[in-house]
């Protein structure tokens, strides 16, 4: 089963952004449900018009880890297992879930638990005082690279954390997350993991129309697999010393498609 956002608009149709994965998994033969997207803080309502099946996977709007559990719950009491656990979602969704796992791969981290500002400069001296990248669990503001992303020295921390707070709002998730400034070059590719294996490859959803070339999986591909999770995105990137780096890893779920790719590619490659 395909279970997808119905449009808040006219909650009998699919929200828009998700009708073309629904209409491909129908030709499929695949079940397809909607879901109340609005409604998840009470989950039974959310999934009433989901009926009683067995494996489903969500393709949506992004969810927190406790919505998500919510979710699956109630899910389950309608005899409706989604792919992916609640434990296992909260694995691929916040960068504490897998960072050590890809770590070899990905810029150096280290994160606080919740918003503490004193918290964010001890972090960055501890990765040596260097340029750094600041993020919560779950999302950097890169749109506002000057202001709420990128520190370039140890005076600009406080000042680029608070902003940060300060455009995430209520959406701020765990902790503050500092991640070592590496110097990348080209478009970011998605990558599409499904049991372990890279099921497919597009361009990331920002860059829809630049997928960079000789993308080498080889060192990624054992560390992905070793967090055993059902459905993730990785997205990676070259840097200038022509290193491929894994930028983020997301709950599939939740991942955006790139509107320049065929969304019955990715429906056929989940079911």
């Amino acid at each position: 089963m395909l279970l997808v956002p119905g449009d808040p608009l006219n909650p009998r149709r699919v929200d828009p952004h998700f009708a073309a994965q629904a209409d491909a998994a129908r030709e499929l033969g695949i079940t397809v449900a909607k879901i109340d997207h609005d409604a998840l803080d009470r989950p039974d309502e959310a999934v009433a018009k989901v009926p009683a099946g067995d494996d489903a996977v969500y393709r949506g709007w992004m969810m927190s880890a406790e919505q998500y559990d919510g979710f699956a719950k109630a899910l389950d009491a309608r005899r409706v297992t989604l792919r992916t656990s609640a434990e296992d979602y909260r694995t691929a969704h916040e960068l504490p879930g897998w960072y050590q796992a890809l770590s070899p791969a990905t810029p150096e981290s280290a994160w606080t638990e919740g918003p503490d500002l004193a918290a964010v400069v001890e972090l960055f001296d501890h990765l040596g005082g260097g340029p750094a990248v600041l993020r919560d669990y779950v999302k950097s503001m890169k749109h506002y690279w000057d202001e709420a992303a990128y520190i370039p020295d140890r005076d600009a921390v406080l000042r680029i954390a608070e902003r940060f707070l300060e455009l995430r709002e209520d959406a701020f998730t765990g902790g503050f997350v500092l991640r070592k400034f590496e110097e990348f070059t080209g478009a970011e590719a998605r990558t599409w993991w499904i049991g372990g294996r890279c099921a497919r490859i597009t361009p990331h959803p920002d860059t829809p129309d630049e997928l960079p070339t000789g993308l080498d999986l080889v060192e990624v591909e054992p560390l992905v697999a070793n967090l055993a999770l059902p459905f993730v995105t990785v997205d990676l990137v070259r840097r200038t010393d022509g290193a491929w780096r894994i930028v983020e890893l997301g709950d599939g779920q939740v991942s955006d498609w790139p509107g320049s790719r065929d969304p019955a590619d990715l429906v056929a490659a989940l079911f």
